[in-house]
């Protein structure tokens, strides 16, 4: 069997089979020193020290010159930024707040260094903004180029996880959908960017803000289920509800989308923002009235756009206005699908 038959999703759950109970040591019991509290296969793993009480959190990203980013659509500062963002955006899908990075550079030998100068420019600006900074990492000789990186922070409280959604919670986004998706298409379809809709959508690809102030006001209101939308709001909610294995149904007219990505995307917009990737907002469920009480604090752009219900783990339906099911009409990211 080839990775290109299990795709992304199914070669991720066999990983976290063959890793979930390796790598215990010989003598010693690790409880006495760290308990792992959210284990491989969510946005981040955490661990909590016995002896202080601190929980830290761990995730790590790569982006692939060609698959990920192309020196057309992406400036070097700005794939600075989006490297660290993707992770600070996985930090805060957890509810913590980032702190160090360790960065490893695969270069092909004629790289001009003034790129490279401009790539720590923008992973600098984001660090800080949100207060992480970049304290190592490696470089390699590659026939094309790679930015990975590992990045660690501090949970707030307890950390959020994609495994608790129930049945009877709504479904929220903490932000609008499908602007980075449609930045994208701007881009690469060089549509004309005299008017400011479309450099908007085209800044929202290349500058993405991680919502980590979002992530802490959720755990603030006692909410423990979510994760970011990196890879489309409905393959990421089901995710999601396949780690807790629910079901969950999104009502179409309730998606929060840019006036931007709806102006330049008239016909298209919807799917973009089902289905795009990049957003790094954060998607989270809770029981009604804890939803009630969040959404209220969330900035502008937050929404309820479903809820959780019984059926087979990982189903997500998309409802239009007159509750018919609505047609899939894109594909989240999968890497080898």
């Amino acid at each position: 069997m080839r990775i290109s038959d299990l795709g992304e999703f199914g070669l991720i759950e066999l990983v976290q089979q063959w890793t979930r109970h390796a790598g215990r040591p010989a003598q010693g019991d690790p409880s006495d020193v760290f308990r792992t509290v959210v284990d491989n296969g969510d946005d981040a793993a955490a661990v909590t020290f016995v002896k202080d009480g601190v929980t830290e959190v761990y995730t790590t990203d790569t982006m692939v010159e060609g698959v990920h980013f192309t020196a057309e659509t992406t400036p070097w500062r700005d794939l600075g930024w989006k490297a660290i963002a993707s992770n600070i955006s996985d930090v805060a899908a957890m509810g913590g707040t980032p702190a160090l990075a360790f960065v490893t550079l695969g270069l092909p030998a004629d790289t001009l260094v003034d790129n490279i100068k401009e790539l720590y420019a923008g992973m600098n600006e984001i660090c800080r903004e949100f207060g992480a900074r970049v304290i190592g990492g490696d470089m390699v000789r590659s026939p094309i180029g790679f930015v990975t990186v590992a990045l660690t922070g501090i949970a707030a409280g307890e950390p959020m996880v994609r495994t608790a959604a129930k049945p009877g919670h709504q479904v929220g986004v903490t932000g609008p959908v499908g602007g980075s998706a449609g930045g994208l298409r701007v881009l690469l379809e060089e549509k004309a960017v005299a008017g400011s809709e479309a450099e908007q959508l085209a800044m929202t690809h290349r500058h993405p803000r991680p919502h980590v102030p979002e992530g802490l006001t959720l755990v603030g209101y006692g909410v423990n289920s979510a994760m970011d939308v990196s890879d489309g709001l409905a393959d990421d909610l089901a995710k999601l509800c396949s780690a807790s294995g629910v079901a969950a149904v999104v009502w179409a007219d309730s998606v929060p989308a840019d006036p931007a990505l709806k102006s330049v995307f008239s016909e298209e917009w919807l799917d973009l923002a089902l289905y795009g990737g990049e957003d790094y907002v954060l998607l989270f469920t809770a029981p009604p009235d804890v939803m009630s009480a969040v959404i209220r604090t969330l900035p502008e752009g937050a929404a309820i756009v479903g809820e959780i219900i019984d059926g087979p783990a990982g189903t997500v339906s998309v409802l239009d206005p007159d509750g018919s099911l609505r047609v899939r009409g894109g594909a989240g990211w999968d890497h080898f699908g």
